[in-house]
């Protein structure tokens, strides 16, 4: 359901030849960038930041931010990354900027499966020679911290097979721990949050509402507040349907006053090549308008012809 796939006249020294020709010389042709790369698979789009060095004598990224600049050029920047190298590049952000970006480490870490996950790991090791889980217990402290630990061991059940027994012993332990008690015990919700399976979680949700008749976003709205809510939310979320949780993260770096750009474009590169066909018409659905509409009424020029064509596709 991606929106993005590979092109098939794809001729990587002629896309080198046309990025040089669009960077040289006085001025820049933004468009030729945009209409080459946006319609290229981030496959492709290796392929041509390795040729571009050997043909030029040049990194192609430095070229780019020779010539860029805004959010357009961090949006072409992001297209050259790959997916794991970018996730890994944003957490580092998220954690070594000034503060903690809390959501990019829950929009991360709760949507990715294990493979993604052990990957990302070894990708943020070798470029900044840390472990990422000592990095994130160093950073965030409380339930929210352990929270966080617990998912970037990437240790999830995946399993397909739904267990009845454990089912019902979750759903029992998840209202012992909530609101069979006075406060919550959130040590309890995290070992099922962060362990297991989704499909399991699903069933355990179910479970849980027929018992109590009350959903579980309901429970965690109720029992929690601050960062903890919002990690125990997004995984609800995303056991319900990753396509709607992100199409909700896309509505609400754009609504209101000013817009959370770097929310925006990590999620519509990062989710071109998965799921984007899917995410469109859950965000119409949910919020009476286009993805491209909200795109095009909040953003200008390069940088919104770049997150439209992402958002449109090549296929």
């Amino acid at each position: 359901m991606a929106t993005i796939v590979d092109y098939e006249d794809f001729d990587v020294e002629q896309d080198c030849e046309a990025l040089h020709g669009a960077m040289k010389g006085l001025g820049t042709d933004e468009e030729t960038i945009t209409d080459l790369i946006t319609n290229r698979s981030n496959g492709q789009r290796q392929e041509v930041r390795e040729k571009y060095s050997q043909m030029f004598g040049k990194k192609l990224e430095d070229a780019l931010k020779s010539e860029l600049g805004g959010h357009y050029e961090d949006i072409v920047l992001a297209l050259f990354k790959e997916p794991i190298e970018y996730d890994a590049y944003e957490l580092h952000h998220a954690i070594k900027g000034a503060g903690t970006s809390e959501n990019v480490l829950i929009e991360i870490l709760c949507s990715r499966n294990n493979q993604q996950i052990e990957d990302i790991k070894e990708a943020y090791k070798k470029k900044h020679g840390n472990q990422l889980a000592e990095d994130i217990e160093s950073d965030t402290s409380g339930y929210f911290g352990r929270l966080m630990f617990s998912l970037v061991q990437g240790n999830r059940n995946e399993d397909d097979e739904v267990d009845q027994d454990q089912m019902i012993e979750d759903a029992n332990a998840l209202i012992e721990a909530g609101e069979a008690q006075w406060g919550t015990d959130e040590s309890r919700f995290n070992v099922i949050m962060a362990s297991r399976s989704f499909h399991q979680l699903s069933h355990t949700f179910n479970q849980y509402e027929a018992m109590t008749e009350k959903n579980i976003e309901e429970a965690i709205e109720n029992e929690m507040s601050g960062d903890i809510k919002d990690g125990m939310l997004a995984i609800v979320k995303c056991v319900r349907s990753k396509a709607r949780y992100f199409a909700e993260r896309l509505y609400k770096s754009m609504k209101g006053a000013g817009t959370d750009d770097r929310t925006l474009i990590r999620i519509m590169v990062s989710r071109s090549e998965v799921d984007m066909k899917y995410i469109k018409p859950h965000f119409e659905e949910m919020y009476e308008q286009t993805l491209e509409d909200f795109i095009n009424d909040d953003c200008s020029g390069d940088y919104k012809k770049a997150l439209l064509h992402l958002c449109n596709g090549n296929c």
